[in-house]
């Protein structure tokens, strides 16, 4: 064969290849930095600078079922929010509307009965952590002091405090007392939790809880139920004002 019916690339050829190369190259660093800053703004905190409930009409109560009543008295609606102290996606779901809701309670828009589970206590070092934060949940909600409460909730949930899953160490019944207290709870909290006073009993609220969780219809926690509907929390940003 000779050289004339070889294919030889001519330069406007090569050109057109850099050209398409580039733009391919150009195309997918900005559906990657599009991709990173979306998902950076998927899990910006929202209200952000807010914090825990503020306002001193908003009650907390610990019911006899052990889930936590947190609201106005006369809050326009309820929903009941259910969770586990290990659980990422939970903690996911406070980082992101925890201040937002926290602002909705204050304003009478919505009140929240806090169901927390023990389900992952398998996957704490010690074994037990859920149900020792439950407990220590308990123990603030019992004195009614609605602010230090809401800040607590919020402190078990934030990465400075929540252990990782088989990990390999989480927090003794002491530290879970000094968070509380950092959070505003009272000594009467701090050494009920410090003394474990309320386990036994959380482990058996956890359990009601975790039935309830099941038959509201919701696979997984956390889960958000709003009149017997499953409200699409993790996926919906717009959840929170739209209850």
């Amino acid at each position: 064969m000779s050289s004339k019916n070889k294919y030889n690339p001519q330069p406007e050829s090569s050109r057109s290849t850099y050209i398409l190369g580039g733009l391919a190259v150009l195309v997918i660093a900005v559906l990657v930095i599009g991709g990173v800053i979306w998902q950076s703004n998927r899990s910006k905190p929202r209200n952000d600078g807010y914090g825990g409930v503020q306002n001193s009409e908003v009650q907390v109560a610990l019911q006899a079922d052990g889930v936590v009543l947190l609201g106005k008295p006369d809050a326009a609606t309820t929903i009941d929010l259910f969770e586990d102290p290990m659980c990422p996606y939970c903690a996911e779901l406070e980082n992101k509307n925890g201040q937002e809701l926290a602002q909705s309670i204050d304003d009478g828009k919505v009140a929240v009965r806090y169901h927390v589970l023990n389900f992952l206590n398998r996957l704490s070092a010690s074994g037990d952590y859920s149900t020792r934060a439950v407990a220590a949940s308990e123990c603030v909600a019992e004195t009614g002091d609605a602010v230090a409460y809401s800040a607590f909730h919020a402190a078990l949930f934030s990465p400075a405090n929540q252990p990782k899953e088989n990990g390999n160490s989480d927090h003794t019944n002491e530290e879970l007392a000094q968070i509380a207290r950092d959070a505003g709870a009272s000594d009467t909290a701090a050494e009920c939790i410090t003394t474990g006073a309320k386990v036994e009993q959380a482990s058996a609220h956890a359990e009601a809880g975790r039935q309830a969780l099941a038959a509201s219809g919701a696979t997984g926690t956390p889960a958000v139920v709003k009149d017997g509907t499953v409200v699409d929390a993790l996926s919906n940003e717009n959840w929170v004002s739209q209850l």
